[in-house]
């Protein structure tokens, strides 16, 4: 059955969702409309992908709806901005890094004019997305899902994770464990530094020893002794998660305490070292503390 799609956002990870989209509208028939606050960007993705670039109140009357903006206040001013065109019977997936109150905000206001909502973030980098095997992490109510599941072109795993809200929430925890591996890998790589321990052969120590994470394997290697820090994740960002998470353990009245010194560190980075820098760079206050390089 062909349908209509529209992508709303298309940053580092959307654009590349929004392709597969496209490429899926192009086998079925149906349509993949996309938008973005900067019109010439969805004029090129047009040109690019196939897709169509639209007004944001022509998306709105897409049988499905994917956001993927940088915060859930972004997502709020969308909304504001569509609710005169809103269609009943549409489905929103939301997939932003978002806060989980935010979703049922959201949710609930978006019922009222009979459009369901899910929040779906997603992992897996701009590689991930790129490549269509993205992990989404979906919050909201099972029977939604399935109606949009042969939507998620951009996927290769899909996993309901509880209520509205829940996809953000272990979106923003799964987060701040990257923060917290990342860092606790540059204290100890910096530490080996100073102490005149050849940093690359500690890592590939490490990378085949119980102490290896996603950071050691495939981020500070290729980022950080490179010197290079490409921006795909904005260190920003990162600390916006690690504070959501922060949120969810005192919204839980849970105990957290590496999670929550965690978020301190993120953002004491972000301030420091710049939040539009990539999140890998994080580690240059580590280093600043130090007097150390980690190279």
């Amino acid at each position: 059955m062909s349908r209509t799609t529209a992508f709303l956002g298309l940053g580092a990870m959307g654009a590349p969702m929004a392709a597969h989209l496209a490429r899926q509208a192009r086998d079925t028939g149906g349509r993949a409309l996309v938008w973005n606050r900067t019109g010439a960007k969805a004029d090129a993705h047009a040109r690019e992908h196939g897709s169509e670039a639209a007004h944001l109140s022509g998306a709105a009357r897409a049988d499905v709806i994917f956001s993927c903006l940088p915060t859930s206040r972004e997502v709020d001013e969308v909304l504001a901005e569509l609710e005169a065109d809103l269609r009943p019977g549409t489905v929103w997936v939301d997939c932003t890094s978002g806060h989980p109150e935010a979703a049922r905000r959201q949710s609930a206001w978006l019922a009222e004019r009979a459009v369901a909502f899910l929040d779906a973030p997603v992992s897996g980098g701009t590689a991930g997305a790129q490549a269509g095997t993205l992990t989404v992490m979906v919050g909201g109510e099972a029977d939604v899902l399935d109606r949009v599941r042969p939507d998620l072109a951009f996927a290769g795993k899909v996993v309901h994770v509880g209520g509205t809200g829940a996809g953000f929430a272990v979106k923003a925890v799964n987060n701040a464990l990257l923060a917290v591996n990342l860092w606790a890998a540059g204290e100890g790589l910096a530490a080996l530094a100073r102490a005149g321990v050849d940093v690359e052969g500690a890592l590939e120590v490490i990378n085949a020893s119980s102490g290896r994470s996603n950071a050691s394997e495939n981020l500070i290697g290729q980022r950080v002794l490179t010197r290079e820090f490409p921006v795909t994740f904005g260190l920003g960002l990162l600390a916006k998660d690690a504070g959501i998470a922060a949120d969810v353990v005192r919204a839980a009245g849970a105990s957290a305490p590496v999670l929550m010194q965690t978020e301190a560190l993120f953002r004491a980075a972000a301030t420091v070292v710049g939040a539009g820098e990539d999140h890998t760079a994080a580690l240059r206050l580590i280093e600043q503390m130090n007097d150390q390089e980690i190279r």
